[in-house]
């Protein structure tokens, strides 16, 4: 078990655990000289022979060094609230417990600390404030102690509690990456660098590679002790230091901030979406885009929060909102963070992490408020997953979900309903009724792209994408497509998509034309007109000729050698056959016997055989041409 303190400056809370584990604390010069703790203050104490050590973990109570109090407060299981019999509950008491209450500790005592120095009723009298503070709030059955720090009244009592509680602690799940978030790095002669802190989830091993900070920088694990004592293995719950080592690292590399963490899950990101709860006792409502300071682990960083579902956020209110952060933050779904005020004078409010990788625009649409909602209400990753993909119609990413909930794929337990689909990219998932709907609505759009264009064989795969204006990335969408030609629903001719049984059909107007046309290029032979001559003698746009001929093109009835220049499908067939006759006689295809041939001059043999270099009938090599039997215009021509 981890306890941490609470509670107002000059209250006892260091006096009290060292009447409670015989270990005295403020170690630091400057505190022995201020008689007051100013950073964290750590112990180790078994609370009865036999029992396993406890974690004891002192915070400040000074105003100036709240920043020091959270990053001791998070991942402790039970929190001990000392309020002064003299004093009572003062300007601290009330923002550590909002804060604590922020953090979601399970458990909470109450230590009503210096009875020695009042009278019964005086004490009597702070409890019954201590009990209507903490009423309408999670600790309203939190037990009181009375209690002295100099004479031990009331201190056996509370370490009898302590060790009630230590019974009622629930282990903390190992399952996902190794998290710890740095409270402590120092150096020890002939070990290197030692860090420390709470761990948060997971397990360590002595061994491990872990990547530390924001740059994440790989680090080996060459010893570690779990709660103060020496250990092989380490596990969220527990207070460890790790021996860590690297090239070149030193103790000045490594802050207060920092994170320990396995690769795959080393993530750190600039936008956050949390679920945003202002503390009832504000005085103002909170406006969008203000300014804050962020805690969460022992990290510190400025950000702007955008409130997601209005302007303004009351007092005791709760709302969506997105962090946007000047330094990369470093979460988890589930997190519990702290936000106070730009200048980090008060505690404003607090919330949970709902998605680590917020996204930057429609951060405020229905679906995306939608996504937040199951978020808010998920308590595991197979809990929000079926729900999720109901609002993501562009597929969830498997990898980022890992890093979001910290859970490795190995250990899902995904739903029959939710298919795996692979990408040029990475898998996605998806429900399988949303992937078929997906593919409903390809083919749906597919036939309103024949109906509208019908004098084309169909679009490309970018075209069909862009006509589809699916949510979907190109990767996912190719991958959906090919799914759909593989069951044989769209059929393919080269690059154009298609249904298997449509058909081109010119337009009227088109097939006029071409019933005008089709005669000049085949009368053309060898040498057939030139598309602006076409246009003159029928006194048409050249556009317009040039347009019906690309679509013929595609269509295979014409080929274009060059631009403006098209053959018939039998001129071409008949130039093949004369070109094979003639490499019957020699491997090698020339020019000049080929220009002979066909009674043309040189440049227009020259383009044709290019043209039929890019069909495969030949292949150049230096400056040689050979023929390529296995070419399907040769074997075309080869049989019967």
């Amino acid at each position: 078990m981890i306890v941490g303190t609470a509670g107002h400056i000059d209250h006892g809370k260091t006096a009290l655990l060292q009447a409670l584990t015989g270990q005295a604390g403020d170690q630091r010069q400057e505190e022995r000289a201020r008689g007051m703790t100013i950073d964290l203050g750590y112990r180790y104490s078994a609370l009865a022979e036999g029992a396993p050590l406890t974690g004891f973990i002192d915070v400040p109570g000074h105003e100036r060094f709240i920043h020091n109090m959270l990053a001791g407060a998070h991942g402790i299981d039970l929190v001990l609230l000392v309020v002064a019999a003299d004093d009572g509950v003062m300007p601290q008491t009330r923002e550590h417990l909002a804060i604590i209450e922020l953090l979601g500790i399970p458990q909470a005592l109450v230590a009503i600390s210096k009875c020695d120095r009042v009278e019964a009723g005086r004490v009597a009298e702070v409890q019954a404030q201590v009990a209507q503070l903490l009423a309408p709030g999670p600790y309203a059955e939190a037990r009181q102690f009375a209690l002295s720090s100099v004479t031990g009244e009331g201190v056996d009592e509370l370490r009898s509690a302590l060790l009630d509680a230590a019974a009622q602690v629930q282990q903390r799940s190992v399952r996902g990456g190794f998290r710890l978030a740095i409270d402590r790095a120092f150096a020890v002669p002939g070990a290197g660098v030692v860090v420390t802190g709470t761990a948060l989830a997971g397990r360590v091993t002595a061994g491990d590679t872990l990547l530390l900070g924001k740059a994440g920088k790989p680090v080996r694990v060459r010893g570690l002790h779990a709660q103060n004592q020496p250990a092989l293995v380490a596990q969220a719950g527990q207070r460890v230091a790790l021996n860590i080592s690297a090239e070149r690292l030193a103790v000045e590399q490594v802050r207060r901030g920092d994170w320990l963490l396995p690769a795959w899950l080393h993530a750190p990101s600039t936008r956050v979406d949390i679920e945003l709860m202002l503390l009832p006792g504000e005085m103002r409502a909170f406006e969008h885009y203000s300014a804050v300071h962020v805690h969460l682990g022992t990290q510190d960083v400025t950000a702007r929060v955008a409130l997601l579902e209005g302007e303004t956020l009351g007092a005791g209110q709760r709302m969506f909102a997105q962090l946007l952060l000047n330094a990369p933050l470093q979460a988890v779904h589930g997190d519990r963070l702290v936000l106070r005020d730009q200048r980090a004078q008060r505690t404003l409010g607090g919330g949970r992490v709902l998605d680590p990788f917020a996204p930057s625009r429609q951060r405020r649409s229905d679906t995306r408020l939608n996504q937040l909602q199951v978020l808010r209400k998920a308590t595991s990753l197979e809990h929000a997953l079926p729900a999720l993909l109901e609002t993501a119609p562009a597929g969830l990413d498997p990898q980022r979900l890992e890093r979001q909930f910290n859970r490795l794929r190995e250990s899902w337990q995904l739903p029959e309903e939710v298919q795996v689909i692979a990408t040029r990219q990475g898998q996605l998932l998806f429900a399988s009724a949303q992937w078929q709907a997906l593919k409903t609505q390809v083919l749906e759009q597919l036939a309103l792209f024949h109906t509208q264009e019908p004098d084309q064989l169909g679009p490309d795969r970018d075209r069909l994408r862009r006509f589809c204006a699916l949510a979907l990335e190109r990767p996912a969408f190719v991958s959906l497509l090919d799914e759909i030609i593989g069951e044989g629903a769209i059929a393919s001719s080269g690059p154009w998509l298609h249904l298997p049984d449509h058909k081109v059909q010119l337009s009227e107007a088109d097939a006029a034309l071409w019933a005008r046309l089709q005669p000049r290029l085949l009368e053309g032979a060898f040498d057939p007109p030139w598309v602006r001559t076409l246009a003159s003698e029928e006194q048409v746009e050249e556009s317009e000729v040039r347009l019906l001929l690309r679509k013929l093109a595609r269509l295979g009835v014409l080929h274009q050698v060059v631009r403006d220049l098209f053959y018939p499908e039998q001129t071409i067939q008949r130039m093949a056959a004369l070109l094979l006759q003639q490499s019957a006689a020699t491997p090698i295809v020339q020019v000049a016997a080929f220009r002979d041939m066909l009674g043309i001059g040189r440049k227009r043999s020259v383009q044709i055989l290019e043209y039929f270099d890019r069909l495969g009938l030949t292949r150049r090599v230096a400056d040689q041409r050979h023929i390529r039997a296995d070419s399907a215009l040769a074997q075309q021509q080869a049989s019967p």
